[in-house]
């Protein structure tokens, strides 16, 4: 077994870290801009004043960063080659969101909004894989440029990760001669509401409720008429871009159906293995990033005469981090690899469980390294002169979002005791 990472991988990672110098420290030091990443940096980002949002400045300067990485190549690079991608692997963006994230708080990559040099982009695939001709002729390059920015409407006030019983419905109605949809519902943490010109709205438009099919997605343009952001729901983690959108008798065309009617589910599920896997990586890098600040001060701190290290009480927390750190990585790196040979169906039936493992694991980890980090630096490490507790309160909300803990345990048992997967018992 050949545990090195391919050369033209490490390679890469130079090659991102030269530009992060050269291009992306620039602008984040130019005109007070390392106020957002500063002990400033959630009054920064966050319009207190405007109902939580983020600044437009904040977000103006991260288009800019992404627009001097699509320009350098890097920004599309796990799509395919049509896209202007680089064909990026599973296992490569495992390695790259982790060394990204391990580098700490920057503007080359900040995940608080899912910004990155390197991006994920999952809608661009949805439209090759799913939209009619028209869609992806129309929605492909927009939302590469950013002049089509997409809202994901799944969620509800009433129901979280159980989609099947969204209240959320749809009704056929023709206006003017066209064949189209009534929707009246509500969704919840409808994230970047505040910018998107549309909205993804899955909603049922036949079955019962606790049925998985009968759902379907609609391409809902934001302002269309009876589109109404209720509230932008304060977070751990500000700014916020999280809403809850109401829908109130919204009429859109036959033309608006994404994908299959009533099989919208799939979706939802289209893209969920690689976010997952992706954004457990990230969790990952991050965690290391706090041991490693953490051990660097412990060396440094001498209270007493003597190193803060030299204590068995800083040492063995850290430690064991330590030791999660090194056997989560091989586990994530292994099951990347293993996603990349395989086809979507087969991952989800033979590699569900892992990725589900991968995810919750380092997701926990990050949180429980920011918080020992904060412990070692005492009362500094509380302050928001070091970044872990924003590392913390980020993080801590991918123990819930991207698919809760208790929704990843509860697919890890299912594999487990043969409900689901490869191994699957087989009733006598």
């Amino acid at each position: 077994m050949d545990f090195h990472l391919p050369q033209e991988l490490t390679d890469y990672l130079a090659e991102l870290d030269d530009f992060i110098e050269k291009e992306i420290r620039p602008l984040e030091q130019q005109d007070d801009n390392i106020r957002f990443f500063d002990h400033r940096r959630e009054w920064a980002r966050t319009d207190f004043e405007g109902g939580g949002l983020p600044r437009t400045e904040w977000e103006d300067l991260l288009k800019v960063a992404r627009r001097k990485a699509d320009e350098a190549g890097h920004l599309r690079f796990p799509l395919p080659r049509a896209f202007g991608g680089k064909d990026g692997s599973n296992l490569a963006m495992t390695v790259i969101r982790e060394h990204l994230a391990a580098r700490g708080l920057g503007l080359h990559n900040d995940l608080q909004n899912e910004h990155s040099i390197v991006a994920n982009n999952p809608f661009v695939l949805l439209f090759r894989d799913f939209g009619s001709p028209q869609q992806y002729e129309e929605f492909v390059d927009n939302m590469l440029n950013e002049k089509y920015q997409l809202a994901f409407g799944l969620t509800e006030p009433d129901h979280g990760s159980d989609a099947t019983h969204m209240e959320t419905r749809a009704v056929r109605e023709t206006r003017d001669g066209v064949d189209g949809w009534l929707i009246n519902g509500e969704k919840m943490w409808t994230t970047g509401m505040h910018t998107a010109t549309h909205c993804i709205t899955f909603v049922r438009t036949s079955g019962n409720d606790g049925d998985a099919k009968g759902i379907t997605a609609l391409i809902v343009p934001s302002d269309t008429s009876g589109v109404k952001v209720e509230e932008y729901l304060w977070t751990f983690n500000m700014p916020t871009d999280h809403p809850r959108v109401s829908f109130t008798n919204v009429w859109v065309p036959d033309t608006a159906v994404f994908g299959p009617l009533d099989g919208g589910l799939a979706i939802a599920q289209h893209f969920v293995h690689e976010n997952r896997i992706r954004q457990a990586a990230s969790s990952l890098g991050a965690a290391d990033f706090c041991i490693r600040e953490s051990v660097k001060y412990a060396r440094r701190r001498k209270p007493f005469g003597q190193e803060l290290a030299r204590n068995q009480g800083i040492q063995f927390p850290l430690v064991e981090l330590a030791t999660q750190v090194e056997m989560l990585r091989l586990l994530i790196r292994k099951t990347a690899w293993e996603m990349d040979q395989l086809s979507k169906p087969e991952v989800a039936n033979q590699l569900s469980d892992k990725v589900s493992m991968c995810n919750y694991w380092s997701n926990r980890l990050c949180c429980e390294a920011a918080d020992q980090a904060m412990q070692v630096h005492g009362g500094i490490g509380y302050s928001r002169h070091k970044p872990f507790e924003h590392i913390y309160r980020h993080h801590r909300r991918y123990r819930i979002t991207e698919g809760s803990e208790e929704i990843q345990k509860r697919k890890v048992g299912a594999f487990l005791f043969g409900y689901l997967g490869p191994n699957k018992w087989k009733e006598a």
